[in-house]
Parts: C-alpha cells; sequence; structure tokens
C-alpha cells in the first residue's frame, strides 16, 4: 500500500521559472509540490482552501526533472561491482556515489555491474535494490543494470572474457549466473544488457520481461535478423550505441540497423516504448522500435554519428554516461569489475595498456550539453533524453522524468546554458 499523504505537510510553490511540460518550455506558469509529489493547485484552492506555504523564486531559471542516469558502473574512486568489502563499507560507497551524482543534476540511477561471476552477482545485487532518494541519501537508485555475462566474446570490451556465457538451458541459466536476486525481478534488476545471438539468450527474453526487467540488446556481434527478433520478443533497448556492436553495414546493418527497421509489430501499449515522431513507422502510435544509449562525450561516439541516429530515431535516444570509478576524479588508474582502467588527463578511460574504451568520465549535466551541441537539437529535445525518456524506458514515467502533477518532485534548476543552479530531490534542496 502507498503511504499516506500528509494533507498539512507544508506546500512550495515555485515561480518566476521557465518549465519543461508536455514537450514545450513554458513561462509564466507555477509549479506546486508538497510531501515530494507535483500537485495540482486547484485542489489546494477548492478542497484544503489552502495557498503556498513557501515561494521558491526560479530567478527566470529553466525548472526541469531530475536527470536519470541508466548506465554507470560506479564514481569518486568506487566500482560498483566491487564485493570483496563488508556489506558496510559497500553500502557506504554506494551512498558516497548516490550523494555525489545529486550536483551533476542526476537525482535517480541504475548502478550497473559488468560481466562477473555468481558470487559478485550475489553479494552487490542486493547492496542496488531501488531505494528512495533524499537530499541528504542521494540520487534515488532504481535497481541494477547488469551488463553481462550474456554477452559476445567477440564484442566483451572491457568485460573479462573468462565469466561471459550462453543460455542454453534458457532463464535457468540466467538464474544460475546472478543468484536468487534474478528471481526478485525488477525489485532487484532494473535493466539487463545482453547479446541476442547467443545460444538461448533470445528466446529467455520473454520470461525477463515477464518478471518485469528491461532487456537491452548490447556487446553483440547479431545481424539484423537477430536484433529484429530479440525486439519482437520484448527487448526494448540498445547499449550504448554503436559500441561493442558490429560496424554498420549497408547490406546488414547489425544491431544499429534496428533504428531504420520499418516493419516490427506497432506495440499494442506504449508502456515502455518511445512515443512517435517524424520517422516513427506510424506517427500515431508508440515506436516499436528500441530506445538506445548514448555516450555524448566525444570520445566513445563521433558526434556526426549521434546526430545520425538522433535523425533517425529523436524519441529514442537516452543519454547515459557509463561513468567509471574515475568519475569526479582526476588522470590516474582506476577499477572496473577487476581490471585497471587507466584515465588520460582528456577523461577519456581505456583497459591499461590497451586502447580498448572502458567506460567514460562523462556527468550527465555535460552529457545533456554535447548531446545539444552535437545535434543542434532543441532545448527541450535535449534534456528528455536526460528525463523522459530513460523514464520511458524503465517504464516509471508515471513518476518520474517529467512536471506532471503525480511526479515525484526531483527537480533540477538550470541556466540558459544549461548548467545545473539548484537541484531538489523528493521536494528537498540539496546543499550543493
Amino acid at each position: 500500500m502507498s503511504p499516506v499523504k500528509d494533507s498539512s505537510a507544508p506546500i512550495y510553490k515555485i515561480v518566476n521559472a521557465k518549465l519543461l511540460l508536455d514537450h514545450k518550455i513554458i513561462e509564466g506558469s507555477y509549479l506546486w509540490f508538497q510531501n515530494g509529489k507535483i500537485i495540482h493547485p486547484q485542489n489546494l484552492f477548492f478542497d484544503l482552501h489552502r495557498e503556498a506555504d513557501e515561494i521558491i523564486d526560479a530567478k527566470g531559471m529553466l525548472v526541469v526533472p531530475g536527470f536519470i542516469d541508466t548506465q554507470i558502473n560506479g564514481a569518486y574512486g568506487i566500482d560498483f561491482a566491487d564485493y570483496e568489502a563488508p556489506d558496510e563499507k559497500l553500502s557506504k560507497d554506494i551512498d558516497t556515489v548516490a550523494k555525489g551524482l545529486l550536483k551533476y543534476g542526476c537525482t535517480a540511477f541504475c548502478p550497473t555491474v559488468v560481466s562477473s561471476e555468481p558470487a559478485v552477482y550475489s553479494k552487490v545485487l542486493p547492496l542496488l535494490r531501488p531505494r528512495k532518494g533524499t537530499a541528504d541519501g542521494g540520487a534515488e537508485i532504481l535497481g541494477a543494470h547488469v551488463e553481462g555475462p550474456f554477452i559476445s566474446p567477440e564484442k566483451k570490451g572491457a568485460h573479462k572474457i573468462a565469466v561471459l556465457r550462453d543460455a542454453k538451458n534458457g532463464i535457468e541459466d540466467f538464474d544460475k549466473a546472478y543468484g536468487p536476486e534474478l528471481k526478485k525481478g525488477k525489485d532487484a534488476v532494473s535493466i539487463m544488457t545482453l547479446a541476442p545471438e547467443l545460444p538461448g539468450v533470445t528466446d529467455a527474453i520473454p520470461d525477463l520481461v515477464a518478471r518485469g526487467i528491461t532487456v537491452a540488446l548490447g556487446h553483440s556481434a547479431c545481424q539484423i535478423a537477430d536484433a529484429e527478433k530479440a525486439v519482437n520478443q520484448g527487448a526494448n533497448s540498445i547499449t550504448h550505441l554503436f559500441n561493442a556492436m558490429q560496424t554498420f553495414h549497408h547490406r546488414d546493418p547489425g544491431l544499429v540497423g534496428v533504428l531504420g527497421a520499418h516493419d516490427l509489430p506497432i506495440p499494442s501499449k506504449s508502456k515502455g516504448h518511445p512515443l512517435p515522431s517524424n520517422t516513427s513507422p506510424c506517427r500515431t502510435k508508440a515506436d516499436p522500435r528500441p530506445f538506445y544509449g548514448l555516450i555524448c562525450d566525444g570520445v566513445h561516439v563521433h558526434p556526426n554519428s549521434v546526430r545520425i541516429a538522433y535523425y533517425s530515431h529523436p524519441r529514442g535516444a537516452v543519454l547515459v554516461t557509463d561513468a567509471l570509478s574515475a568519475m569526479g576524479l582526476p588522470a590516474g588508474t582506476y577499477s572496473l569489475g577487476g581490471r585497471d582502467v587507466a584515465v588520460d588527463h582528456n577523461g577519456a578511460a581505456y583497459i591499461k595498456g590497451t586502447d580498448t574504451l572502458a567506460g567514460s568520465t562523462l556527468t550527465m549535466d555535460a552529457c545533456v550539453r554535447n548531446f545539444q551541441r552535437f545535434t543542434n537539437c532543441t532545448t527541450v529535445e535535449a534534456l528528455e533524453a536526460a528525463t523522459l525518456h530513460p523514464a520511458q524506458l524503465l517504464g516509471i514515467a508515471d513518476r518520474k522524468g517529467t512536471l506532471n502533477v503525480g511526479a515525484d518532485a526531483d527537480l533540477v534548476f538550470l541556466d540558459d546554458d544549461l548548467n545545473v543552479k539548484r537541484v531538489f530531490v523528493a521536494g528537498e534542496e540539496v546543499k550543493l
């Protein structure tokens, strides 16, 4: 049952703001919130006969939903795949990251664990279960993103090849790999990245979706037929587009080619799917093409490639950092899933001694600014790729990613250059 809300709790009213509402920037309107939720003022005037208890002057700034990062491996020297420390130490480390993300406008995230041994998942997944965010406690955890181990050895990237698996026994192999947490479904695991061409993997997708898990395709050498079959089975996302997948080829475009698909079945329900756009197979119904993650650091994906993806499927773009433990720290050597990663002075991260990319040091606010610069999209489109789209991907757009009535009062105040100035989590202001 949902907790009973206190109708006598303080009511807040934001004035002098430019609000991101209904795919537009709205001026001359107000935003009201109470008990950590956005509310409708009509109920106050006519039902409760109340005015706002506190006025918050936005001073002409943009007020937008909090950013959501669906792929982040760690930050501040902490890797979510670390498991050897006691639970108390690991929990404190998770808190450190959750708190640190707030200054970049990220108010909710999916802590990501790269391909690992079963012992790692058994230890860390219970610590990464969904939990609410607070101004003091940090950004909300939306459940873990498990990236592997059901991925292609050919496209392993920075993942350890010794732990990779296939699924010849179907969902049974997934349960063996991840342990009992996977049976909790979305109450533990929010997103799973897998390679659809591996034996048994695509056939297991409906079982994963039935548990409420968002299935993403990535670290894959699949051909276009494999990718489209996986989407038909319920996959609705592509992990870090262009990276760790077949290079686009005009005869078989591979996983990238799904962005151009025109004959996928139109979804019967809109939840978990992009809104229609001018490039959608049907311009009045939900888009059957998957969402796709973009790491907009200028290293993982060339700006021209970002632009091509955006113009192909604008409502599917989901901005992610894919940040590793080096985020927020200077150049040096750090860890990702037990492997040493060298970070240079430009923030690029590589498996030490190689030219293999291994995550980024990007932050969500920088990702938004870069995306707008790379694509020349509107401010609304750039912001929705970090707010509305990831919420739709996870099926939580009823409470995240918008400023609609009933949504969580996770708010970011931005200047005209999209720099973060103020942050609220569940209606509480964060001390930046």
